[in-house]
C-alpha cells in the first residue's frame, strides 16, 4: 500500500503582503538582466508535452527544462550567482546595472573588494551553484551538506573549488553550522536560501534571482501562444523558489493569477503542516527528513517566502517518494512525439503529481478543488536533471526506489 498523497487548501487569512513587491517584475528584471551578461547564459528549454497533455486529459502541459542551466544541471546557481553579486555591489556602492559579468569578474573589482568567504548549507544543488558563482568571481567558498547527501552531489560541489563537506546532521542544523562559521571568519557571509529575523535581505536577493527563470517561462509562453497558465506547480523545500515563482505571477497577472499548487516531501512538509493547521503561523518539521527529494528535505520555512506564499498559493500537497519516482520516470520516457526532460528526484515530482491527480481515483476531489480540466494549461518547473547520475540510472533504468 503506498502512501498516501496529502493535500491542504490555503484557508489561511490573507495579510497584508507586505514581502510581494521583493518579486515585483522591475526586481526580476534587474536580475534577469544581470543573468543575461553572462557568456554561459542561455535561455533554458520549456518543453511543449501536448501527447502528455491529451493522456492526462488537460489542454496544454510545459515543464521548465534547468538541466541546461549553465551546465551546472540545476536552477540553484540562479540565486546564489545573484545574491552574491548583490552583496559585492551593495560593498563597493554600485547599483547591480554597474556590475555585468565582465566587470564582475575583472582583477580591478577584485582588488577593490578584497577576499570574502562565501559560507552555505545545502543538498548539492544551491552549494554547486554558490561554489560555482564564487570561483568565476575569484573568492572562497565553504559549503555544508547534510547526511545522507550522496558521494557524487558533494564531488559536484568539491570540482567548483569550494571546501565542502558531508556532516551528521540535516539541512536546518547545517545552516546553523554555516552561519556559525561565517562569524568565526574574517570578511564571511552567509549566502543562505532561507530566512529568519535578522537575516532576511540575501534570501530576497537569491529569490530575485530565481525569478529569472520563472520570466524566461512565462516569455516562453507567450511564444507558444499559451498566455497566462491557469495552474502553475511548483516544489518547496524552504519554501524560496515557490515564493519566487507565485510572487512573480501575482505581480505579473494581479487581476487573475494562476492557480499555484506548492509541493513538499512527506519528510519534510513544514509547510504543509502550516496550512493545515491554518492559523498562519510557521511549523517546523524536525529529525533526519529521509527523502529521496534531497532538495526539498528542509523542515524550517523561510519566514519572507512563508510570508508570499499563504497570501497566494491555492493549495499545498505533501508527497511521498513514489510521486517524485513516478514523474522521473514519465519525463524519461515521453510520449511518442513529446520532448524528453531529464529530471532528478527533486525536480520531477511535479509531473509525478500532476499525473497522479489526473489518473487515479482517490485523488479526484483534489483535482476538483484545483481546477484542473481539459482547458487547463499547467506549468511545471523541473528544477534539476540528473544531478546524481548513478542513482538516476537506478531509479529510471533498474526500476529502483532509492
Amino acid at each position: 500500500m503506498k502512501d498516501p498523497v496529502l493535500w491542504a487548501e490555503n484557508n489561511m487569512k490573507k495579510l497584508n503582503d507586505s514581502h510581494l513587491g521583493i518579486m515585483g517584475l522591475n526586481e526580476v528584471n534587474k536580475a534577469a538582466a544581470f543573468h543575461r551578461s553572462f557568456p554561459q547564459y542561455s535561455r533554458t528549454p520549456l518543453a511543449r508535452l501536448d501527447k502528455m497533455a491529451s493522456f492526462l486529459g488537460i489542454g496544454e502541459l510545459y515543464i521548465k527544462d534547468e538541466s541546461y542551466r549553465f551546465g551546472l544541471n540545476a536552477f540553484k546557481v540562479l540565486g546564489g550567482s545573484y545574491a552574491i553579486a548583490r552583496y559585492i555591489a551593495q560593498k563597493t556602492g554600485r547599483d547591480i546595472s554597474e556590475l555585468p559579468y565582465q566587470k564582475l569578474t575583472s582583477d580591478e573589482l577584485r582588488n577593490e573588494f578584497g577576499q570574502a568567504t562565501f559560507f552555505t548549507a545545502t543538498d548539492g544543488n544551491h552549494g554547486r551553484g554558490v561554489a560555482w558563482a564564487a570561483n568565476q568571481l575569484k573568492q572562497q567558498s565553504v559549503v555544508f551538506m547534510p547526511k545522507g547527501t550522496s558521494q557524487a552531489r558533494l564531488r559536484n560541489v568539491q570540482k567548483k573549488h569550494a571546501s565542502a563537506t558531508i556532516e551528521d546532521v540535516n539541512y536546518d542544523a547545517c545552516v546553523r553550522m554555516a552561519v556559525a562559521a561565517a562569524e568565526k571568519t574574517p570578511n564571511g557571509v552567509v549566502i543562505q536560501d532561507t530566512a529568519w529575523e535578522g537575516y532576511e535581505e540575501i534570501p530576497s536577493w537569491i529569490m530575485q534571482g530565481y525569478g529569472t527563470m520563472v520570466m524566461e517561462a512565462d516569455e516562453q509562453l507567450e511564444e507558444y501562444g499559451c498566455g497566462r497558465p491557469t495552474h502553475v506547480f511548483i516544489q518547496a523545500g524552504v519554501g524560496s523558489l515557490a515564493s519566487a515563482v507565485s510572487g512573480y505571477f501575482a505581480n505579473r497577472y494581479p487581476e487573475n493569477p494562476p492557480a499555484v499548487v506548492v509541493i513538499e516531501a512527506s519528510a519534510a512538509a513544514c509547510l504543509y503542516k502550516g496550512a493545515l493547521a491554518g492559523d498562519g503561523n510557521c511549523r517546523i518539521v524536525d529529525g533526519d527528513l529521509e527523502t529521496i527529494m534531497a532538495g526539498l528535505a528542509c523542515g524550517e520555512p523561510n519566514t519572507i517566502a512563508w510570508d508570499i506564499l499563504k497570501n497566494h498559493v491555492r493549495i499545498f500537497v505533501s508527497c511521498p517518494d513514489w510521486v517524485a519516482l513516478k514523474g522521473m520516470r514519465m519525463s524519461a520516457a515521453p510520449l511518442k512525439g513529446d520532448p524528453q526532460v531529464i529530471s532528478g528526484e527533486s525536480g520531477a515530482v511535479g509531473l509525478g503529481l500532476l499525473a497522479s491527480i489526473m489518473a487515479m481515483e482517490e485523488y479526484k476531489e483534489l483535482r476538483s478543488v484545483i481546477g484542473l480540466n481539459p482547458d487547463s494549461k499547467v506549468l511545471l518547473f523541473s528544477t534539476e536533471g540528473d544531478t546524481d547520475p548513478e542513482r538516476f540510472k537506478s531509479i529510471v533504468w533498474e526500476g529502483k526506489n532509492r
